[in-house]
Protein backbone atom coordinates (compact mmCIF):
# COMPACT_ATOMS: atom_id res chain seq x y z
CA UNK A 1 0.00 0.00 0.00
CA UNK A 2 2.83 2.38 0.85
CA UNK A 3 4.43 1.64 -2.49
CA UNK A 4 1.29 2.69 -4.36
CA UNK A 5 1.05 5.83 -2.24
CA UNK A 6 4.62 6.79 -3.11
CA UNK A 7 3.92 6.27 -6.81
CA UNK A 8 0.86 8.54 -6.62
CA UNK A 9 2.78 11.28 -4.79
CA UNK A 10 5.61 11.03 -7.33
CA UNK A 11 3.16 11.34 -10.23
CA UNK A 12 1.51 14.39 -8.68
CA UNK A 13 4.89 16.05 -8.14
CA UNK A 14 5.91 15.37 -11.74
CA UNK A 15 2.62 16.73 -13.02
CA UNK A 16 2.98 19.91 -10.99
CA UNK A 17 6.53 20.48 -12.26
CA UNK A 18 5.38 19.90 -15.83
CA UNK A 19 2.61 22.46 -15.39
CA UNK A 20 5.06 25.08 -14.11
CA UNK A 21 7.40 24.41 -17.03
CA UNK A 22 4.53 24.68 -19.53
CA UNK A 23 3.54 28.10 -18.21
CA UNK A 24 7.12 29.32 -18.27
CA UNK A 25 7.40 28.33 -21.93
CA UNK A 26 4.05 29.94 -22.64
CA UNK A 27 5.23 33.21 -21.11
CA UNK A 28 8.45 33.21 -23.13
CA UNK A 29 6.67 32.36 -26.39
CA UNK A 30 4.11 35.13 -25.89
CA UNK A 31 6.91 37.61 -25.22
CA UNK A 32 8.70 36.61 -28.42
CA UNK A 33 5.46 36.84 -30.38
CA UNK A 34 4.92 40.37 -29.11
CA UNK A 35 8.29 41.50 -30.42
CA UNK A 36 10.63 40.49 -27.59
CA UNK A 37 11.68 42.40 -24.52
CA UNK A 38 8.40 44.26 -24.11
CA UNK A 39 10.19 47.58 -24.36
CA UNK A 40 8.99 48.77 -27.76
CA UNK A 41 6.15 51.22 -27.75
CA UNK A 42 3.12 50.12 -29.72
CA UNK A 43 0.81 52.43 -31.63
CA UNK A 44 -2.87 52.31 -30.88
CA UNK A 45 -5.10 53.97 -33.43
CA UNK A 46 -7.85 56.34 -32.43
CA UNK A 47 -9.76 58.81 -34.46
CA UNK A 48 -10.69 62.44 -34.53
CA UNK A 49 -13.02 64.30 -36.76
CA UNK A 50 -14.22 67.65 -35.53
CA UNK A 51 -17.28 67.56 -37.78
CA UNK A 52 -18.81 64.28 -36.77
CA UNK A 53 -16.29 61.59 -37.56
CA UNK A 54 -13.36 59.73 -36.13
CA UNK A 55 -10.77 61.27 -33.90
CA UNK A 56 -7.09 62.02 -33.60
CA UNK A 57 -4.59 59.22 -33.56
CA UNK A 58 -3.15 58.52 -30.15
CA UNK A 59 0.01 56.66 -29.30
CA UNK A 60 0.10 54.00 -26.63
CA UNK A 61 3.15 52.24 -25.30
CA UNK A 62 4.01 49.65 -22.73
CA UNK A 63 6.91 49.79 -20.35
CA UNK A 64 9.46 47.01 -20.56
CA UNK A 65 11.45 45.26 -17.84
CA UNK A 66 14.00 48.06 -17.73
CA UNK A 67 11.29 50.35 -16.41
CA UNK A 68 11.04 48.30 -13.23
CA UNK A 69 14.40 48.32 -11.42
CA UNK A 70 12.97 46.36 -8.48
CA UNK A 71 12.39 43.27 -10.58
CA UNK A 72 13.53 40.08 -8.86
CA UNK A 73 16.25 37.80 -10.25
CA UNK A 74 13.78 34.96 -9.87
CA UNK A 75 11.99 36.44 -12.87
CA UNK A 76 14.85 36.05 -15.33
CA UNK A 77 13.07 33.14 -17.00
CA UNK A 78 9.72 34.95 -16.93
CA UNK A 79 10.31 37.93 -19.17
CA UNK A 80 6.66 39.00 -19.00
CA UNK A 81 6.92 39.59 -15.29
CA UNK A 82 8.10 42.39 -13.07
CA UNK A 83 8.18 42.95 -9.35
CA UNK A 84 4.88 44.18 -8.00
CA UNK A 85 4.64 45.50 -4.43
CA UNK A 86 0.87 45.67 -4.19
CA UNK A 87 -0.81 43.56 -1.55
CA UNK A 88 -3.92 42.76 -3.56
CA UNK A 89 -2.22 40.26 -5.88
CA UNK A 90 -2.72 36.58 -4.95
CA UNK A 91 1.00 36.45 -4.19
CA UNK A 92 3.95 38.76 -4.59
CA UNK A 93 6.03 35.79 -5.71
CA UNK A 94 7.17 36.74 -9.17
CA UNK A 95 6.21 33.47 -10.76
CA UNK A 96 2.60 33.87 -9.62
CA UNK A 97 2.41 37.36 -11.11
CA UNK A 98 3.75 35.94 -14.37
CA UNK A 99 1.15 33.22 -14.29
CA UNK A 100 -1.71 35.74 -14.16
CA UNK A 101 -0.25 38.01 -16.82
CA UNK A 102 0.64 35.16 -19.17
CA UNK A 103 -2.79 33.62 -18.75
CA UNK A 104 -4.44 36.97 -19.48
CA UNK A 105 -2.38 37.61 -22.61
CA UNK A 106 -2.93 34.08 -23.85
CA UNK A 107 -6.70 34.43 -23.46
CA UNK A 108 -6.64 37.74 -25.35
CA UNK A 109 -4.55 36.36 -28.20
CA UNK A 110 -6.37 33.07 -28.49
CA UNK A 111 -9.85 34.47 -29.07
CA UNK A 112 -11.19 37.16 -31.42
CA UNK A 113 -12.25 40.05 -29.21
CA UNK A 114 -15.54 41.87 -29.73
CA UNK A 115 -15.35 45.66 -29.41
CA UNK A 116 -17.97 47.26 -27.18
CA UNK A 117 -19.48 50.65 -28.02
CA UNK A 118 -20.32 53.26 -25.38
CA UNK A 119 -22.00 56.62 -26.08
CA UNK A 120 -22.41 59.72 -23.93
CA UNK A 121 -23.71 63.25 -24.54
CA UNK A 122 -21.99 66.14 -22.74
CA UNK A 123 -23.08 69.78 -22.72
CA UNK A 124 -22.50 72.69 -20.39
CA UNK A 125 -20.65 71.87 -17.15
CA UNK A 126 -20.58 68.11 -17.69
CA UNK A 127 -16.91 67.64 -18.65
CA UNK A 128 -15.68 66.38 -15.26
CA UNK A 129 -18.63 64.03 -14.79
CA UNK A 130 -18.13 62.55 -18.25
CA UNK A 131 -14.39 61.97 -17.70
CA UNK A 132 -15.08 60.33 -14.32
CA UNK A 133 -17.67 58.07 -15.93
CA UNK A 134 -15.10 57.02 -18.55
CA UNK A 135 -12.56 56.23 -15.83
CA UNK A 136 -15.03 53.92 -14.13
CA UNK A 137 -15.74 52.22 -17.45
CA UNK A 138 -12.07 51.66 -18.26
CA UNK A 139 -10.94 50.42 -14.85
CA UNK A 140 -13.20 47.40 -14.80
CA UNK A 141 -13.82 46.55 -18.46
CA UNK A 142 -12.00 43.72 -20.20
CA UNK A 143 -12.90 43.86 -23.90
CA UNK A 144 -11.76 46.77 -26.10
CA UNK A 145 -13.99 49.81 -25.78
CA UNK A 146 -14.96 52.34 -28.45
CA UNK A 147 -16.40 55.51 -26.91
CA UNK A 148 -18.60 57.90 -28.91
CA UNK A 149 -18.67 61.35 -27.27
CA UNK A 150 -21.24 63.88 -28.47
CA UNK A 151 -20.30 67.28 -27.09
CA UNK A 152 -20.66 70.99 -27.71
CA UNK A 153 -17.88 72.40 -29.87
CA UNK A 154 -16.26 74.33 -27.00
CA UNK A 155 -15.72 71.06 -25.07
CA UNK A 156 -13.92 69.18 -27.85
CA UNK A 157 -10.44 70.53 -27.11
CA UNK A 158 -10.84 69.78 -23.40
CA UNK A 159 -11.89 66.18 -24.07
CA UNK A 160 -9.04 65.69 -26.51
CA UNK A 161 -6.48 67.13 -24.08
CA UNK A 162 -7.58 64.76 -21.31
CA UNK A 163 -8.20 61.56 -23.27
CA UNK A 164 -5.00 61.79 -25.31
CA UNK A 165 -3.08 61.57 -22.01
CA UNK A 166 -4.51 58.10 -21.45
CA UNK A 167 -2.09 56.72 -24.01
CA UNK A 168 -1.33 53.65 -21.89
CA UNK A 169 -4.82 52.28 -22.57
CA UNK A 170 -4.34 50.37 -25.81
CA UNK A 171 -7.84 48.88 -25.71
CA UNK A 172 -9.55 52.27 -25.60
CA UNK A 173 -10.46 54.41 -28.62
CA UNK A 174 -12.69 57.44 -28.75
CA UNK A 175 -14.51 59.54 -31.32
CA UNK A 176 -15.78 63.08 -30.86
CA UNK A 177 -18.92 64.34 -32.58
CA UNK A 178 -20.75 67.68 -32.62
CA UNK A 179 -24.28 67.94 -31.27
CA UNK A 180 -26.52 67.20 -34.26
CA UNK A 181 -30.29 67.51 -34.62
CA UNK A 182 -32.60 67.60 -37.68
CA UNK A 183 -32.10 71.04 -39.17
CA UNK A 184 -35.79 72.00 -39.40
CA UNK A 185 -36.36 71.51 -35.63
CA UNK A 186 -32.86 71.72 -34.17
CA UNK A 187 -33.62 74.47 -31.63
CA UNK A 188 -36.70 72.68 -30.33
CA UNK A 189 -34.86 69.37 -29.86
CA UNK A 190 -31.88 71.00 -28.15
CA UNK A 191 -34.05 72.72 -25.52
CA UNK A 192 -36.09 69.60 -24.75
CA UNK A 193 -35.68 68.82 -21.02
CA UNK A 194 -31.92 69.47 -20.48
CA UNK A 195 -29.52 70.89 -23.11
CA UNK A 196 -28.59 68.21 -25.67
CA UNK A 197 -30.25 65.38 -23.70
CA UNK A 198 -32.47 64.39 -26.63
CA UNK A 199 -29.36 63.70 -28.75
CA UNK A 200 -29.62 60.07 -27.61
CA UNK A 201 -32.80 59.65 -29.66
CA UNK A 202 -30.86 60.19 -32.89
CA UNK A 203 -27.90 57.88 -32.19
CA UNK A 204 -29.27 55.04 -34.39
CA UNK A 205 -29.51 57.52 -37.28
CA UNK A 206 -26.05 59.05 -36.78
CA UNK A 207 -23.98 55.95 -35.95
CA UNK A 208 -25.20 53.95 -38.93
CA UNK A 209 -22.22 51.58 -38.93
CA UNK A 210 -22.61 50.61 -35.26
CA UNK A 211 -24.66 47.47 -34.61
CA UNK A 212 -25.12 47.70 -30.82
CA UNK A 213 -24.50 50.51 -28.35
CA UNK A 214 -24.68 51.28 -24.64
CA UNK A 215 -25.83 54.85 -23.98
CA UNK A 216 -25.31 56.35 -20.50
CA UNK A 217 -25.86 59.75 -18.92
CA UNK A 218 -22.81 61.70 -17.76
CA UNK A 219 -23.65 61.04 -14.08
CA UNK A 220 -23.24 57.28 -14.42
CA UNK A 221 -20.49 55.30 -12.63
CA UNK A 222 -19.71 51.68 -13.51
CA UNK A 223 -19.03 49.40 -10.55
CA UNK A 224 -18.74 46.30 -12.75
CA UNK A 225 -17.21 45.69 -16.17
CA UNK A 226 -19.20 47.03 -19.09
CA UNK A 227 -18.76 43.49 -20.43
CA UNK A 228 -21.43 42.33 -17.97
CA UNK A 229 -24.21 44.64 -19.12
CA UNK A 230 -23.05 44.20 -22.73
CA UNK A 231 -23.67 40.45 -22.35
CA UNK A 232 -27.38 41.21 -21.81
CA UNK A 233 -27.63 41.73 -25.58
CA UNK A 234 -27.46 37.95 -25.91
CA UNK A 235 -30.58 37.65 -23.75
CA UNK A 236 -32.71 39.71 -26.15
CA UNK A 237 -35.39 37.68 -27.88
CA UNK A 238 -36.12 38.16 -31.56
CA UNK A 239 -38.43 41.16 -31.01
CA UNK A 240 -36.45 43.15 -28.42
CA UNK A 241 -34.42 46.13 -29.60
CA UNK A 242 -33.46 47.97 -26.39
CA UNK A 243 -33.06 47.48 -22.63
CA UNK A 244 -33.70 49.87 -19.71
CA UNK A 245 -34.45 49.70 -15.99
CA UNK A 246 -37.78 50.64 -14.38
CA UNK A 247 -38.17 54.25 -13.26
CA UNK A 248 -39.41 53.04 -9.85
CA UNK A 249 -39.71 49.71 -8.06
CA UNK A 250 -42.43 50.84 -5.66
CA UNK A 251 -45.63 52.14 -7.38
CA UNK A 252 -46.66 54.10 -4.29
CA UNK A 253 -43.75 56.51 -4.84
CA UNK A 254 -43.61 56.26 -8.65
CA UNK A 255 -43.74 59.42 -10.73
CA UNK A 256 -45.27 58.21 -14.00
CA UNK A 257 -48.18 56.31 -12.44
CA UNK A 258 -49.07 59.34 -10.28
CA UNK A 259 -48.37 62.39 -12.45
CA UNK A 260 -47.78 61.50 -16.12
CA UNK A 261 -50.19 62.96 -18.70
CA UNK A 262 -49.07 60.64 -21.48
CA UNK A 263 -48.71 56.87 -22.05
CA UNK A 264 -45.75 55.15 -20.36
CA UNK A 265 -44.25 51.67 -20.26
CA UNK A 266 -45.42 49.13 -17.68
CA UNK A 267 -46.54 50.05 -14.16
CA UNK A 268 -44.01 52.77 -13.34
CA UNK A 269 -42.29 53.68 -16.64
CA UNK A 270 -38.62 53.23 -17.52
CA UNK A 271 -35.52 55.34 -16.92
CA UNK A 272 -33.32 56.09 -19.93
CA UNK A 273 -30.12 57.01 -18.06
CA UNK A 274 -28.70 53.58 -18.95
CA UNK A 275 -29.96 52.32 -22.31
CA UNK A 276 -28.62 49.28 -24.15
CA UNK A 277 -29.59 49.22 -27.83
CA UNK A 278 -29.45 46.87 -30.78
CA UNK A 279 -29.43 49.73 -33.26
CA UNK A 280 -29.57 47.52 -36.33
CA UNK A 281 -32.96 46.28 -35.18
CA UNK A 282 -34.04 49.81 -34.24
CA UNK A 283 -33.30 51.06 -37.74
CA UNK A 284 -35.20 48.18 -39.34
CA UNK A 285 -38.28 48.09 -37.12
CA UNK A 286 -41.63 49.66 -37.97
CA UNK A 287 -43.20 50.99 -34.76
CA UNK A 288 -46.86 50.95 -33.77
CA UNK A 289 -48.14 54.35 -32.67
CA UNK A 290 -51.30 56.30 -31.79
CA UNK A 291 -50.91 58.91 -34.54
CA UNK A 292 -51.58 56.82 -37.63
CA UNK A 293 -52.62 53.31 -38.54
CA UNK A 294 -49.39 52.99 -40.51
CA UNK A 295 -46.32 51.78 -38.64
CA UNK A 296 -43.39 54.20 -38.76
CA UNK A 297 -39.62 53.76 -38.71
CA UNK A 298 -37.47 55.25 -35.96
CA UNK A 299 -36.44 58.28 -38.00
CA UNK A 300 -40.04 59.04 -38.95
CA UNK A 301 -41.75 58.64 -35.59
CA UNK A 302 -39.77 61.06 -33.40
CA UNK A 303 -40.98 64.42 -34.71
CA UNK A 304 -44.69 63.50 -34.85
CA UNK A 305 -44.42 62.25 -31.25
CA UNK A 306 -42.87 65.52 -30.11
CA UNK A 307 -45.54 67.60 -31.86
CA UNK A 308 -48.36 65.61 -30.29
CA UNK A 309 -47.06 65.38 -26.74
CA UNK A 310 -44.72 68.36 -26.23
CA UNK A 311 -47.21 70.10 -23.95
CA UNK A 312 -47.71 66.96 -21.85
CA UNK A 313 -44.18 65.68 -21.31
CA UNK A 314 -41.95 66.60 -18.36
CA UNK A 315 -38.79 64.53 -18.75
CA UNK A 316 -38.26 65.18 -22.46
CA UNK A 317 -36.71 62.36 -24.46
CA UNK A 318 -37.28 59.83 -21.66
CA UNK A 319 -41.02 60.50 -21.88
CA UNK A 320 -40.93 59.99 -25.65
CA UNK A 321 -39.17 56.64 -25.16
CA UNK A 322 -41.84 55.62 -22.66
CA UNK A 323 -44.55 56.48 -25.20
CA UNK A 324 -42.82 54.46 -27.93
CA UNK A 325 -42.45 51.37 -25.74
CA UNK A 326 -45.98 51.71 -24.36
CA UNK A 327 -47.19 50.98 -27.89
CA UNK A 328 -44.42 48.43 -28.55
CA UNK A 329 -43.89 46.61 -25.21
CA UNK A 330 -42.62 43.48 -26.92
CA UNK A 331 -39.57 45.46 -28.11
CA UNK A 332 -38.18 46.29 -24.65
CA UNK A 333 -35.97 44.15 -22.41
CA UNK A 334 -36.21 45.32 -18.77
CA UNK A 335 -33.13 44.75 -16.61
CA UNK A 336 -33.11 45.03 -12.78
CA UNK A 337 -32.65 48.26 -10.83
CA UNK A 338 -29.09 47.34 -9.77
CA UNK A 339 -28.01 48.25 -13.33
CA UNK A 340 -29.34 51.79 -12.82
CA UNK A 341 -29.20 52.48 -9.09
CA UNK A 342 -30.32 56.00 -8.17
CA UNK A 343 -30.98 57.97 -4.98
CA UNK A 344 -34.67 57.29 -5.62
CA UNK A 345 -34.04 53.68 -4.63
CA UNK A 346 -33.29 54.61 -1.04
CA UNK A 347 -34.54 58.13 -0.26
CA UNK A 348 -37.81 56.69 1.01
CA UNK A 349 -36.27 53.47 2.28
CA UNK A 350 -34.45 50.79 0.33
CA UNK A 351 -36.61 49.56 -2.55
CA UNK A 352 -34.16 47.84 -4.90
CA UNK A 353 -34.18 44.22 -3.77
CA UNK A 354 -31.65 43.04 -6.37
CA UNK A 355 -29.08 45.56 -5.14
CA UNK A 356 -29.58 44.39 -1.57
CA UNK A 357 -28.98 40.77 -2.57
CA UNK A 358 -26.23 41.11 -5.21
CA UNK A 359 -24.83 44.63 -4.90
CA UNK A 360 -24.96 47.77 -7.03
CA UNK A 361 -23.65 47.31 -10.58
CA UNK A 362 -24.14 50.79 -12.07
CA UNK A 363 -24.53 53.94 -9.98
CA UNK A 364 -26.66 56.80 -11.34
CA UNK A 365 -26.04 60.02 -9.43
CA UNK A 366 -28.98 62.10 -10.60
CA UNK A 367 -30.35 64.91 -8.43
CA UNK A 368 -26.79 66.28 -8.30
CA UNK A 369 -25.81 63.96 -5.42
CA UNK A 370 -22.16 63.77 -6.53
CA UNK A 371 -21.77 67.47 -5.75
CA UNK A 372 -23.61 67.96 -2.46
CA UNK A 373 -23.76 66.28 0.95
CA UNK A 374 -27.26 64.82 0.73
CA UNK A 375 -25.99 61.33 -0.18
CA UNK A 376 -22.38 61.06 1.11
CA UNK A 377 -21.84 57.49 -0.14
CA UNK A 378 -22.68 58.50 -3.71
CA UNK A 379 -20.29 61.42 -3.45
CA UNK A 380 -17.52 59.27 -1.92
CA UNK A 381 -17.61 56.79 -4.81
CA UNK A 382 -17.58 59.65 -7.32
CA UNK A 383 -14.59 61.36 -5.69
CA UNK A 384 -12.64 58.11 -5.43
CA UNK A 385 -13.07 57.47 -9.15
CA UNK A 386 -12.44 61.10 -10.07
CA UNK A 387 -8.96 60.84 -8.52
CA UNK A 388 -7.94 57.81 -10.60
CA UNK A 389 -5.24 58.33 -13.28
CA UNK A 390 -3.55 61.14 -11.35
CA UNK A 391 -0.23 59.64 -12.45
CA UNK A 392 0.86 58.01 -15.70
CA UNK A 393 0.39 54.25 -15.59
CA UNK A 394 1.95 51.94 -18.13
CA UNK A 395 -0.20 49.50 -20.08
CA UNK A 396 1.45 46.64 -18.19
CA UNK A 397 0.65 48.15 -14.78
CA UNK A 398 -2.95 48.86 -15.74
CA UNK A 399 -3.46 45.32 -17.05
CA UNK A 400 -1.97 43.82 -13.90
CA UNK A 401 -4.37 45.90 -11.82
CA UNK A 402 -7.25 44.50 -13.87
CA UNK A 403 -5.96 40.95 -13.34
CA UNK A 404 -5.65 41.65 -9.61
CA UNK A 405 -9.28 42.81 -9.59
CA UNK A 406 -10.27 39.55 -11.28
CA UNK A 407 -8.31 37.42 -8.81
CA UNK A 408 -9.59 39.32 -5.80
CA UNK A 409 -13.15 39.06 -7.09
CA UNK A 410 -12.85 35.28 -7.36
CA UNK A 411 -11.53 35.05 -3.81
CA UNK A 412 -14.33 37.30 -2.52
CA UNK A 413 -16.98 35.30 -4.35
CA UNK A 414 -15.74 32.01 -2.88
CA UNK A 415 -14.57 32.92 0.62
CA UNK A 416 -16.12 36.29 1.37
CA UNK A 417 -14.12 39.44 2.10
CA UNK A 418 -14.08 41.05 5.50
CA UNK A 419 -14.12 44.83 5.55
CA UNK A 420 -11.00 46.60 6.75
CA UNK A 421 -11.11 48.96 9.68
CA UNK A 422 -10.18 52.61 9.36
CA UNK A 423 -6.93 51.84 11.22
CA UNK A 424 -6.01 49.16 8.65
CA UNK A 425 -6.91 51.50 5.77
CA UNK A 426 -4.68 54.22 7.23
CA UNK A 427 -1.88 51.67 7.64
CA UNK A 428 -2.14 50.72 3.97
CA UNK A 429 -2.02 54.37 2.95
CA UNK A 430 1.11 54.92 5.06
CA UNK A 431 2.75 51.86 3.48
CA UNK A 432 2.04 53.17 -0.01
CA UNK A 433 3.37 56.59 0.98
CA UNK A 434 6.62 55.15 2.33
CA UNK A 435 7.18 52.92 -0.68
CA UNK A 436 6.51 55.87 -3.02
CA UNK A 437 3.86 53.87 -4.85
CA UNK A 438 0.26 55.08 -5.29
CA UNK A 439 -2.57 53.12 -3.76
CA UNK A 440 -3.34 50.39 -6.32
CA UNK A 441 -6.63 50.56 -8.15
CA UNK A 442 -7.41 47.09 -6.89
CA UNK A 443 -6.79 48.28 -3.35
CA UNK A 444 -9.57 50.83 -3.70
CA UNK A 445 -11.98 48.65 -5.63
CA UNK A 446 -12.56 44.92 -5.75
CA UNK A 447 -14.00 43.41 -8.90
CA UNK A 448 -17.44 42.38 -7.79
CA UNK A 449 -18.22 44.57 -4.80
CA UNK A 450 -16.79 48.05 -5.16
CA UNK A 451 -16.32 50.34 -2.18
CA UNK A 452 -13.96 53.28 -1.73
CA UNK A 453 -11.68 53.36 1.30
CA UNK A 454 -14.06 55.89 2.83
CA UNK A 455 -16.93 53.42 2.72
CA UNK A 456 -14.77 50.53 3.96
CA UNK A 457 -13.63 52.52 6.97
CA UNK A 458 -17.23 53.33 7.86
CA UNK A 459 -18.38 49.71 7.55
CA UNK A 460 -20.72 50.57 4.67
CA UNK A 461 -22.88 47.93 3.00
CA UNK A 462 -25.56 47.95 0.27
CA UNK A 463 -28.38 48.20 2.83
CA UNK A 464 -26.80 51.36 4.25
CA UNK A 465 -25.63 52.92 0.98
CA UNK A 466 -28.02 55.86 1.16
CA UNK A 467 -28.67 58.27 3.96
CA UNK A 468 -32.37 58.44 4.72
Amino acid sequence: MRRYLRVVVLCLACGFCSLLYAFSQLAVSLEEGAGGGGGKPQAAAASWLGGGGRGAARGAGSAGPAAHPGRSDRCKDFSLCYWNPYWMLPSDVCGMNCFWEAAFRYSVKAQPVERMHLAVVACGERLEETVTMLKSALIFSIKPLQVHIFAEDQLHDSFKGILDNWSFLQTFNYSLYPITFPSENAAEWKKLFKPCASQRLFLPLILKDVDSLLYVDTDILFLRPIDDIWSLLKKFNSTQIAAMAPEHEEPRIGWYNRFARHPYYGKTGVNSGVMLMNMTRMRRKYFKNDMTAVRLRWGDILMPLLKKYKLNITWGDQDLLNIVFFHNPESLFVFPCQWNYRPDHCIYGSNCREAEEEGIFILHGNRGVYHDDKQPAFRAVYEALRNVFKRHYSEREFRLHQIANEAHGIVCARKGCSRRSSKEAAKDQMHNKKSQHPAPLSGVFSRYQVWPLWAQSHQANPMQFCRN
